[in-house]
């Protein structure tokens, strides 16, 4: 079949999701701001541009947990200490005396400017993260994503989906709650009224992807079995393996200053037994063929726009180049390096490369015509 870039469809889900991927990567190897805020901007470019009308917009909830986290991470430091000292004393909290124990941690003290820039730094490149996962949640739902997802890891994928659709749905459930509430008369305002929301909004939400996961169980959602016990537990052990090993080599990729074999060779490691187990799983669970995605030249170019800046940044952390992490003490104004910023740039071309949404081009065609 001949795809055509300018026909409305769904683009593949992976292909969306290695975007994601490659601008968390890309944002997790730099705290200069002003560059995750353009990883944070180009994400939210692209979902406006390319999310489908009527899907669910978790870009927006992880946006928010990200900026608690951000204030989280300042308000910690504030009280414990972050490790950055400086000259710059901003204000001079009650400090209560810690044993030699506790490793250099101390409770209040002096606060000052170039610990906080750092920890806004830190808080901040945790957010772009956040935010470059929420906006690949918005544009290709986890659940099409698991129709591709090796029947060796289904379990794992479905677990993967129901945490991913857990903050979404969490702040979805406090919207309804809320909205509830003030038509019987409450304010919704007050930390005691935020705490009497908590536990019908956790369990509302809990419920939802349990429900989700039991549904997609019960139509036996992508799979057939057709697997020996002997197959099964080779298949398993590899898998968990192989799982170990993606996720100790990707932390070493992201932790600048972990050991260098926990890095690449970990990752390769781990893909490799994940490779086979994918193998021995493959020859015993074939995955239904219904209604497929099909790959084309734009999922390539999105892929390849998520992929560019994550391997431009990698270098540019590894060979330390300027601006890629900035000065902290003294504190000064960050660079704002201009290859860096091209190459996150580079990632927005998905919001021209990526087909337009079935739903969302009848939109756009309505209101052209209006």
């Amino acid at each position: 079949m001949t795809l055509s870039p300018s026909l409305p469809r769904l683009l593949h889900p992976a292909a969306w999701w290695v975007w994601g991927a490659g601008l968390a990567v890309a944002a997790s190897r730099t705290t200069n701001p002003f560059l995750l805020v353009l990883v944070v901007a180009v994400a939210g470019w692209v979902v406006l541009e390319r999310r489908e009308v009527g899907s669910s917009n978790a870009f927006v909830p992880f946006l928010l947990i990200g900026v608690f986290a951000i204030g989280l991470r300042v308000v910690m430091v504030a009280l414990l200490g972050g490790g950055v000292t400086g000259s710059t004393v901003l204000v001079r909290l009650p400090q209560l005396p810690l044993p030699a124990w506790s490793g250099g941690l101390r409770l209040g003290g002096p606060v000052t400017a170039e610990g906080i820039l750092a920890a806004a730094y830190d808080g901040l490149r945790l957010a772009a993260i956040l935010a470059c996962l929420g906006a690949t949640n918005a544009l290709a739902s986890p659940r099409r994503l698991l129709r591709y997802v090796p029947a060796t890891l289904y379990e794992v994928g479905t677990a993967v989906v129901v945490a991913l659709t857990f903050a979404p749905q969490l702040v979805e459930d406090a919207r309804r709650v809320r909205s509830a509430r003030r038509l019987r008369g409450h304010t919704g305002r007050g930390v005691r009224e935020i705490a009497r929301l908590a536990v019908p909004v956790l369990v509302g939400a809990l419920e939802r992807s349990l429900s989700l996961a039991a549904s997609m169980e019960s139509r036996g959602y992508g799979r057939a079995v057709r697997r020996t016990p002997r197959s099964a537990r080779l298949g398993g052990a590899l898998t968990i393996v192989g799982l170990l090993g993606v996720v100790l080599g990707l932390y070493g990729m992201l932790d600048a200053t972990s050991p260098v074999a926990l890095g690449l060779p970990t990752l390769l490691g781990g893909v490799g037994c994940a490779a086979a187990a994918l193998l021995v799983g493959a020859r015993r669970d074939p995955r239904t063929r219904y209604r497929r995605d099909p790959w084309g030249l734009p999922e390539c170019v999105v892929a390849l726009s998520g992929l560019v800046p994550a391997a431009v940044l990698m270098v540019g952390s590894i060979q330390g180049w300027d601006g890629v992490v900035p000065q902290q003490v003294p504190a000064v104004l960050p660079a704002v390096p201009v290859g860096l910023v091209g190459a996150v740039l580079v990632a927005a071309v998905a919001s021209v490369a990526a087909p337009v949404p079935p739903l969302l081009a009848g939109l756009k065609t309505a209101r052209a015509a209006a």
